[in-house]
């Protein structure tokens, strides 16, 4: 906790509400000069409501309705438009969550950040734009006298929020609010921004907000945590302490929940048949992009998924992983290379042999609100599959939707629900209810869990744990966070630049790598250096 002298924020009892619905009651807490202090919940808890409160930005109908903010000792909270304007940017900056809706996306880079240069004062028109270039620069963009003439659909994701860093701390200011900075990333390219935004702290002096959801980030930037919960702080305190001695059943569940933050990989039975289900041999696939260039997606892969076991690919974007994938659903079609599935060829199958296949090799999106149609009520889409393939009659179909929901842990009450009425964990669960009504043998789950809060994702996870051993289901598993992968495989492939780098058990892979990628992407895993102090201290 900060002095009176050091505080830089200081928020006392803030109330918040979206019309009539309370959103934040009673939070109160302080950041303190040069201070990185982590706001850490689940979606809803109230944690970016209270940022976006912080900055006068609340969207709709928000509005604060009770308690104070005040900053740099002068009250904040009651700012005109006009006054916010003369701090927000200026004396807070914030680093918004994400870069391809924050970027203006018909504008070039070095006009957008010479931009903010002329409005904070900083440069006239043509300095701006000489600054622009330093600022992008110093942001640690390679080639910046070519990004500043780019638009942000040419820059990477990487890019994009290292662009958004520049422009938040081109003024200098003494707070910057860090919404989920790196929540849409890689962990290698996550770690890269975070260590950058370290590095460009460092030089400034300034403090930090962070707001997360993920544990692990907080685990290894913050100075203090505080975890919200239903619109409240419901407990507050040193990171290390915070992590080793949680107070609170919540923030217990939120540490459990983490992936990054276990000790190891969860005990899977040991299988008798490891007979191969699904054989990936020399799979390669180009793509063309334009001018007669072409780029290599996968290269040369070869892969084999044991019936009743999870074999993960892990990667960066860009490495091939979910190309491989709808290779081997044969929603893509390879170059060179064949594809088995129990014992027969089904690299080139068309018509009615296809179709046949679909019905033994499912698929899971990563993002469930976007792959479930909306118009359509939850029993509706669970027996979407079985009006397809002419399973059964009306009533069957109902009552199959009914079993299919109760196997991934719905009540009956939701058949009626529309996909928008659902929480993202619950439309996860209704997209692998309609991936298993036709009983398939094999599920490719795409990122399943990358888009869910930490404790839904461990339920996700523990769902198709248990689903495997009732239904004796295989799963290839596409992900590109390690932590989440340890918990749920067998086997897992490294693939980089389209290449399989290297394959092995979990074991093998997270205890005794033997490619510097592999290396590189444990390492990179956040909260990884809590994770081991945990567990050598359990062994000891």
């Amino acid at each position: 906790m900060s002095t009176t002298e050091d505080q830089l924020l200081s928020v006392t009892d803030l109330q918040i509400s979206y019309g009539n619905e309370p959103a934040v009651s009673g939070v109160s807490f302080t950041v303190g000069r040069g201070e990185v202090v982590a706001v850490v919940g689940e979606s809803g808890s109230g944690k970016s409501t209270t940022a976006h409160a912080i900055l006068g930005l609340l969207a709709g109908s928000g509005h604060v309705i009770g308690g104070t903010v005040e900053f740099e000792g002068e009250r904040i909270d009651s700012y005109s438009d006009r006054a916010w304007q003369r701090i927000r940017g200026a004396r807070v900056g914030l680093v918004p969550q994400d870069p391809t809706t924050s970027l203006n996306p018909v504008t070039r880079i070095g006009d957008q950040v010479a931009e903010v240069l002329r409005i904070h004062g900083l440069a006239d028109r043509r300095k701006a734009r000489l600054d622009a270039v330093e600022v992008l620069e110093r942001a640690g963009i390679d080639r910046p006298e070519i990004r500043a003439r780019q638009y942000p659909h040419e820059l990477s994701g990487g890019m994009r929020q290292r662009v958004l860093i520049g422009i938040a701390l081109v003024a200098n200011p003494a707070l910057i609010i860090a919404d989920e900075p790196t929540s849409a990333l890689d962990v290698t390219v996550q770690r890269r921004i975070l260590d950058h935004l370290d590095e460009r702290i460092a030089e400034s002096g300034a403090a930090v907000l962070l707001i997360t959801h993920d544990l692990g980030v907080a685990a290894d930037r913050a100075d203090r945590i505080l975890v919200m919960q239903g619109g409240r702080i419901v407990e507050s305190g040193r990171t290390a302490d915070i992590l080793d001695n949680p107070r609170h059943e919540y923030t217990k569940k939120l540490l459990n929940s983490a992936p990054s933050l276990s000790s190891g990989p969860v005990d899977r039975p040991v299988r008798q048949d490891t007979s191969p289900l699904l054989t990936l041999t020399g799979i390669t696939k180009r793509f063309n992009v334009g001018r007669g260039s072409s780029i290599t997606a996968v290269n040369e892969v070869s892969l084999t998924v044991p019936r009743g076991q999870t074999v993960s690919l892990v990667g960066e974007s860009g490495s091939g992983k979910s190309t491989t994938a709808r290779i081997a659903v044969r929603l893509e079609q390879p170059d060179a290379g064949t594809i088995s599935f129990d014992g027969h060829d089904i690299t080139k199958v068309k018509g009615s042999d296809l179709r046949e296949l679909r019905r033994k090799i499912q698929l899971v999106y990563q993002n469930p609100y976007a792959s479930l149609d909306p118009k359509l009520s939850v029993q509706d889409i669970v027996a979407e599959p079985l009006r397809a393939f002419k399973v059964g009659g009306g009533s069957q179909q109902q009552t199959r939707a009914a079993e299919l929901l109760d196997q991934v842990a719905l009540p009956d009450q939701f058949l009626s629900r529309k996909p928008a009425e659902l929480s993202g964990g619950q439309r996860q669960r209704v997209a692998i209810a309609r991936a298993l009504a036709l009983k398939p043998d094999l599920l490719v789950l795409d990122e399943p869990v990358s888009a869910l809060d930490v404790s839904v994702q461990a339920q996700i996870l523990a769902l198709l744990d248990e689903l495997q051993r009732e239904l004796g289901l295989t799963y290839l598993f596409i992900s590109h966070d390690l932590a989440v992968v340890r918990q749920i495989s067998d086997v897992v492939g490294v693939m980089q630049a389209g290449r399989l780098l290297e394959i092995g058990t979990t074991t093998e892979i997270f205890d005794n790598p033997r490619n510097e990628y592999t290396r590189t992407l444990l390492d990179a895993i956040p909260g990884r250096d809590h994770s081991t102090r945990k567990a050598e201290h359990v062994r000891a």
